[in-house]
């Protein structure tokens, strides 16, 4: 505690006036804005808006031209071993001849060293967070056997495995079925719990105002980051997604053309 109230949580990702560009070409300009332990940042605007090209920034894939972004106060690509990032289960090949179990286990490696066997400790590790995600007992079935919906819930178990600070997620609720929508919720609203720091990416309005603290609501350059209810209006996101329009639908938000 401080004289003036709780000590603020600690921020593990901090987005300072940043521009992100390809070949010289601005892709997202002048986003700001912090995302801080035992909260989650939902990442909010319409296709080619650049939210993938933030969630890439952040994992140090593509460069900052001006401003910064650092995750644990280093650059990105120097703070790896910090993040635990989840792809849509639609970019991994469903034939790849591995099991859940298998996996998730590659989320140890990090750890481990990948010329060492996992040991005990890591497949009991890789066995609890499959258990996290609902899936304790596929654990042996192929991981292409699974639904969408349960290897999006595979894919989370193995960032989860590593017990990373910070926790990037893609569009991790696009495409899948409403129990696996519910199991990762659930899981990550736990992660939140023990400490993590989120951003995660979604077209969802509904699990953006259930789940996140805070909102980054961008379109080629930001519009908002702010708390959650703060920027999910309906002026805000009819500015961002172009003239479209904002209504209520069974308590969720929804945006239709015009």
């Amino acid at each position: 505690m401080t004289a003036n109230g709780p000590v603020p949580a600690q921020v593990r990702v901090r987005i300072t006036d940043a521009s992100i560009a390809y070949d010289r070409t601005p892709a997202l300009e002048h986003v700001d804005g912090s995302i801080r332990a035992g909260e989650a940042t939902a990442l909010v605007g319409p296709n080619g808006g650049g939210k993938s090209t933030l969630i890439k920034a952040v994992l140090g894939l593509v460069p900052v031209v001006s401003g910064s972004v650092t995750v644990a106060d280093r650059p990105p690509a120097k703070a790896r071993d910090h993040i635990g990032y989840v792809p849509q289960a639609s970019s991994l090949d469903p034939e790849f001849p591995v099991t859940a179990r298998q996996v998730v286990l590659m989320g140890r490696y990090r750890k481990i060293g990948l010329l060492r066997r996992p040991g005990r400790q890591d497949r009991a590790t890789a066995e609890e967070a499959l258990a996290q995600v609902g899936l304790g007992d596929r654990a042996g079935t192929r991981f292409g056997a699974l639904s969408g919906g349960q290897r999006q819930r595979v894919l989370l178990a193995r960032a989860l495995s590593a017990r990373p600070p910070v926790l990037v997620l893609d569009e991790p609720f696009s495409g899948v079925d409403t129990v696996s929508q519910d199991v990762l919720v659930h899981a990550l609203a736990r992660a939140k719990q023990e400490g993590a720091a989120i951003l995660v990416s979604t077209h969802d309005f509904t699990v953006a105002r259930d789940l996140c603290e805070r909102t980054c609501l961008v379109n080629r350059r930001q519009f908002a980051f702010d708390r959650t209810d703060a920027v999910l209006t309906r002026d805000l996101l009819c500015a961002c997604y172009g003239g479209r329009v904002v209504a209520f639908d069974g308590g969720g938000l929804v945006v239709t053309r015009t």
